[in-house]
């Protein structure tokens, strides 16, 4: 008979004060995997709750979600109610606006010794104090090439998983509860970096990867996408058999065996033949033979 296992975060307590999106997603996240969370808003609300109150939506589901104003000693004593019971809190300030609300780890650390703190913050150590958001430190990282917008909030979504990583370790350190003299361990700091995380993400471009002239960004025939009648396709045919495989579908024998797929005939041949084939024709295709391809309206 087989028996299910609690989830990784089972029993660990979260108390966010952080808003917007890496925050919530990371709590939401961790709520995934067992945690019980809660967070502190503002009187004002999280502005995520008023541009786009779907996401925040799925972002709080399961959440306990309290209102407190921290600048009032009615919003502080709610809040250190709830850091009593806490093993992790969750931030997304700046140090310097922690510091002000009487939040600041060296408070925090004395007033509860056993809770951990995951700090999210734009830019690590010193920097942390600088202005930034997703895009910025994307274009820090080489990750905005042109004029277009990224398609999603990868520093924002990446920097949550790090900060559920985090939290992850913290929860790992109050499992580990005594050390070899019994005492209780201390919480920890845990500082998490969205600039950091964009370079995270940023490292295939850094190596070239994914660079115009590297074998994902472009420069390989069959990783691209490509016009075709009714839409778009996204190839995916890397590995050498999958690249002989297109390209004899495509009537192109051979060109992978001569290690063709650089070469700018194989790129004109498959764009050529791709612009004739309807999106169903592609994805019949691709069920019959194996291929990693996806079309696009």
């Amino acid at each position: 008979m087989s028996t299910r296992t609690a989830p990784v975060l089972h029993g660990t307590r979260i108390l966010s004060l952080a808003l917007n999106l890496p925050g919530p997603a990371a709590l939401m996240r961790c709520r995934r995997m067992g945690a019980t969370c809660t967070k502190v808003e503002p009187p004002a609300g999280d502005p995520m709750g008023h541009y786009n109150p779907a996401a925040y939506g799925e972002l709080h589901e399961g959440v306990k979600v309290l209102t407190a104003d921290l600048k009032t000693a009615e919003g502080q004593q709610r809040v250190h109610a709830e850091l009593a019971q806490a093993h992790v809190l969750l931030t997304s300030f700046r140090p310097s606006a922690l510091e002000k609300l009487g939040l600041g780890w060296k408070a925090l650390h004395a007033r509860y010794p056993q809770l951990s703190q995951v700090a999210i913050v734009g830019a690590p150590g010193a920097r942390a104090e600088e202005p930034g958001h997703d895009l910025t430190y994307l274009a820090q990282n080489g990750l905005v090439p042109g004029l277009e917008l990224p398609a999603t909030l990868y520093a924002d979504m990446g920097g949550s998983l790090m900060a559920a990583e985090a939290v992850l370790q913290a929860a790992l350190l109050q499992a580990q509860r005594y050390d070899g003299s019994g005492d209780l361990q201390p919480g920890r700091y845990f500082e998490v970096a969205l600039s950091d995380a964009a370079g995270y993400l940023g490292l295939p471009r850094r190596w070239g990867l994914t660079a115009p002239e590297g074998s994902v960004g472009g420069a390989h025939a069959g990783y691209k996408v490509y016009p075709c009648r009714d839409g778009r396709v996204a190839v995916a045919a890397l590995e050498p058999h999958f690249a002989a495989a297109l390209c004899e579908a495509a009537g192109l024998p051979g060109a992978d065996a001569r290690g063709g797929m650089l070469a700018a005939a194989t790129h004109e041949g498959l764009a050529a033949w791709f612009a004739g084939c309807t999106r169903a024709q592609l994805e019949q295709l691709a069920a019959e033979r194996d291929l990693p391809l996806h079309t696009l309206a």
